[in-house]
This record gives structure tokens, C-alpha cells and sequence, in this order.
């Protein structure tokens, strides 16, 4: 069924714009409930008049969240955190906001949430925002019992930080790292991005939560979302140079090399390369085989050469390259 009034956190957010837009269209009266309300009125464009509603609320603020969710019918948490920045921490985001909007939406009578997670999230994981979104999605089930998930793989659009932080990189630097390091049997003897990846288009995980509120049979259940191929992180790097026209070594470095750069870079006001994305990328983020997913919700996922060569365009200098190897 279709709710007539939705709350979205999280809506001035690059998957959170999405789906207020998707929903908009929908007709649905969307509250978009954020920190900044000035940022929120240049979403009100995407609907008629009246028809998205900014409103304040801090996910700390308990009396706050409750007048954001007060009076809808359903609620979608798109709020994260990729970098963590001064004294504001996954655990602030993923755990204790996430937890507070669930207890909200229950306490309100709110008929469903959904949340938006990530594939990686594991309690033994590595990474730090992995492991919060993790204990995060454990406190939004145990406030809200029916809440559905949505974990999508790195989600790609025009907006996105993936795709678009490679092509810069690629437009002021001549190498391109690829980070681990594994033994090959032909020259150079030394390999590197192997992490697989299954990226997803931002449009693809927006119509996926606007599907999760109008089925019955999403309610308490995980989807995981990726597109419809599987990449290594270099074949990946790789369609950023074609798409670009950039010339770049790809060059293997090993994940504690990285990580020793990623230290000195997150010091910068908006780091290409963080630590904890270095420990992210120590692992696959791919679909779980037989897991739920976009299918499931009847939507066929989106190919990024679709997408992505429209934006990267911004990035090239005219002409092709081609991607190549250390020697």
C-alpha cells in the first residue's frame, strides 16, 4: 500500500534527494526532516506547493525526532556517515541516531520504517563504520521489530563520491593506486584492486525504499542491492579512465601503505581517502548469494555504463586513454 505522509531523514543526503524525489512523484506529502532547514528548501521544487515540508530535528533531540515523525504514516532513515569529523562519530550516526529514529517512529505508531544500511556491515569487520552500522541495524530491530533494510553496494550518480573522487584524482594525479597486493605469474609479477565491487545507481536504491513502504511483504526483512555486474576495484578504475580520457599508471600498493597515506589525507577539510575506507576496501562489498534484492522488488537494476559516462564526461580533456600498467 502507498502512505499518504512520509518522513525522511536524511533527505538533503545524496540517496536521501532520490527518494524524496521518487516519493514526490509519487504524490506523497514527504516531511524531510534535517539540521539544516535552508539546505531543505531546494528540494521543494521536486514536489507542488506544500507538497515537501522541511522540518528541523537533531537525531539527538528526542523531542525533536518526536515532532518529525508525529502524525505519518511511514518513516525512511537515510542519514550517514562516510568521514568521521571532529567530535561527530559513526556511532553518534549509525547507532545512537539510528536507534533514537526507530524509538520514535514506534512510539508515534508510525506503520513502517525503513532504513538504509550498507552490505558491509558486520560486527567483525575491520572498519569502524562497518562495524556501527552493524550494531546500528541490531538497535533499529530491536526498536522497531518491523523495520525493513535496504544495503546497497557502492551507490553510483551524478552526485557520488566513488566515481567522481577517482576522476579528480585522475585529472591532477599521473598514477592511480590500486590498493592491496597480490602475486601474479606474468610481468610485473604484482597486481592490485581486486576488492570486488557491485555498484548500484543511487535512482535504483531510491525506488527500492519507495517499493519497501508500498509492499506488505518487505515488512521486517533485508535487501541487499547491487547492479548487475560485478567489478574489480581496478576494472573500475579503469572505466573512469576510458570515460575521462585520462592517462594514468595503475599502480598495486599494498593496504599498509595506503593506510599511512590515508592518515596524513583525512586531515584535509574533505579527504579523498580516510583510514577506515581503507579497511572497507579489505573487503568485498558484494550481494549475498540468494539474498534478497532488487529483483525482489521488481526492479531491474541499472548498468553504470548507462550512467556514469554522462557525468565523468565533466572530467575529460577530449580524446581516449587507455589505462596501464606498472612495468
Amino acid at each position: 500500500m502507498k502512505y499518504a505522509r512520509v518522513t525522511v531523514f536524511g533527505g538533503t543526503g545524496f540517496i536521501g534527494r532520490y527518494i524524496v524525489q521518487r516519493l514526490a512523484s509519487q504524490g506523497t506529502i514527504v516531511r524531510v526532516a534535517v539540521r539544516d532547514i535552508e539546505a531543505a528548501q531546494l528540494l521543494k521544487p521536486m514536489g507542488d506547493v506544500g507538497q515537501i515540508v522541511p522540518v528541523k530535528a537533531d537525531l539527538r533531540d528526542e523531542d525533536s525526532l518526536a515532532r518529525a515523525v508525529e502524525g505519518v504514516d511511514a518513516v525512511v532513515n537515510a542519514v550517514s556517515l562516510y568521514v568521521e569529523r571532529g567530535k561527530l562519530k559513526f556511532s553518534d550516526i549509525h547507532e545512537v541516531g539510528a536507534r533514537n529514529v526507530a524509538r520514535a517512529a514506534a512510539a508515534a505508531g508510525v506503520r513502517r520504517l525503513v532504513h538504509i544500511s550498507g552490505i558491509g556491515a558486520d560486527k567483525r569487520a575491520q572498519s569502524h563504520y562497518a562495524q556501527s552500522r552493524f550494531i546500528g541495524d541490531r538497535l533499529v530491530r530491536e526498536a522497531f521489530a518491523e523495520a525493513t533494510f535496504i544495503k546497497p553496494s557502492i551507490v553510483f550518480g551524478a552526485e557520488d563520491t566513488f566515481f567522481n573522487t577517482l576522476a579528480n584524482f585522475a585529472r591532477l594525479s599521473p598514477v592511480l593506486p590500486l590498493f592491496g597486493v597480490r602475486r601474479i605469474e606474468r610481468p610485473p609479477f604484482v597486481d592490485g584492486g581486486f576488492t570486488r565491487l557491485q555498484p548500484v545507481y543511487v535512482g535504483d536504491v531510491a525506488d527500492a525504499a519507495a517499493a519497501c513502504l508500498e509492499r506488505e511483504d518487505a515488512r521486517g526483512k533485508t535487501y541487499e542491492l547491487g547492479g548487475p555486474s560485478v567489478y574489480s576495484y581496478r576494472e573500475l578504475c579503469e572505466i573512469v579512465l576510458r570515460e575521462t580520457g585520462r592517462r594514468c599508471l595503475l599502480v598495486p600498493w599494498p593496504f599498509w601503505v595506503a593506510a599511512m597515506n590515508a592518515w596524513f589525507l583525512k586531515m584535509l577539510p574533505n579527504p579523498p581517502l580516510t583510514p577506515d575506507q581503507v579497511r572497507l576496501l579489505k573487503r568485498d562489498n558484494i550481494v549475498t548469494a540468494k539474498a534478497p534484492g532488487l529483483a525482489d522488488l521488481g526492479i531491474a537494476p541499472t548498468a553504470l555504463e548507462v550512467i556514469v559516462p554522462a557525468y565523468l564526461a565533466r572530467y575529460s580533456r577530449g580524446g581516449q586513454s587507455q589505462a596501464t600498467r606498472l612495468a
